[in-house]
């Protein structure tokens, strides 16, 4: 009884360290929104501004609860390119939000963007800084998506919990866990992670040696960390030492922001029409 409560909290220990992960990557990545706050005719104003937009049609750039008098101007150009600042009024939409909508860009490629606000005697830009750095991409097939996700997750999971089973006494090796980690890293990352990649960005790859991309490079790295212990698991011998390096490297390549220096248009290399001129910030 004892023995089969602990292995239940160790994997609850192996979840919630995996969920952990999991948001930390999203949350610290370049892709997530960006938040803020603002004083705008008076009254403080939260907002949050996208970062990404997937599929057909512009980015939609909303603020809600931006008072009747204040105007607004989003002000965005391609990224990274010294292109003249391009400007849109924002109008009201039917819930009463100030709304832009930013011209579809092709996948990979980037925008900066800032919004401008005026009541009349006060401007204030959103954000106050650097402007918002935004990627297009097409739609990945949800098909192709929630596979990716479910097992680069239970990947995580799996490696964590082989780690803890290793230090419990009495136990045997972890060899299926250990198995089982090396299926979900090669399924969830070196085939369905190709697969989302191509349906985003139109390229199966563009980590090493094609290119930079960190999510790509990372995961190849974490498979071939994870490789040793699998080798070892199948040949029945000891794993604690494998496992132990596995873990910390793949837990390492994990903390590494998701997207970040991921997949990026050359604009002085792409046969697209810049924007027509306008106004500068």
């Amino acid at each position: 009884m004892a023995a089969r409560l602990t292995s239940v909290l160790l994997w609850i220990l192996a979840f919630v360290l995996a969920v952990a992960l999991g948001a930390f990557q999203r949350m610290t990545g370049p892709t997530y929104p960006k938040h803020g706050s603002a004083v705008v005719a008076g009254h403080e104003l939260q907002y949050s501004m996208p970062r990404t937009h997937g599929g057909d049609g512009g980015l939609r750039v909303r603020l809600a609860g931006v008072g009747e008098v204040v105007r607004g101007e989003l002000s965005w150009r391609r990224f990274p390119t010294d292109e003249p600042w391009q400007s849109l009024p924002m109008a009201r939409n039917d819930e009463g939000e100030l709304e832009a909508v930013i011209p579809h860009q092709p996948p990979a490629g980037k925008v900066e963007y800032q919004v401008v606000l005026n009541d009349g005697s006060t401007t204030v830009h959103l954000p106050a800084g650097e402007p918002v750095v935004a990627r297009f991409r097409a739609e990945v097939p949800a098909g192709v998506l929630i596979p990716h996700i479910l097992a680069m997750f239970a990947a995580m999971m799996l490696a964590t919990r082989s780690l803890l089973e290793e230090f419990r006494p009495h136990r045997p090796r972890p060899r299926r866990l250990v198995l089982a980690t090396m299926v979900l890293l090669v399924v969830g990352g070196l085939f369905l992670g190709p697969a989302v990649q191509k349906y985003a960005f139109d390229a199966w790859w563009t980590g090493w040696p094609n290119g930079t991309d960190l999510t790509d490079n990372k995961t190849a790295l974490a498979t071939l960390a994870w490789l040793p212990a699998t080798l070892l698991a199948l040949r029945n011998r000891p794993l604690r030492a494998a496992v132990i390096v596995g873990w910390l490297v793949m837990m390492g390549v994990f903390l590494v922001p998701h997207s970040f220096r991921g997949s990026q248009i050359d604009w002085s290399s792409h046969s697209g029409t810049p924007p027509a001129a306008g106004q500068s910030l």
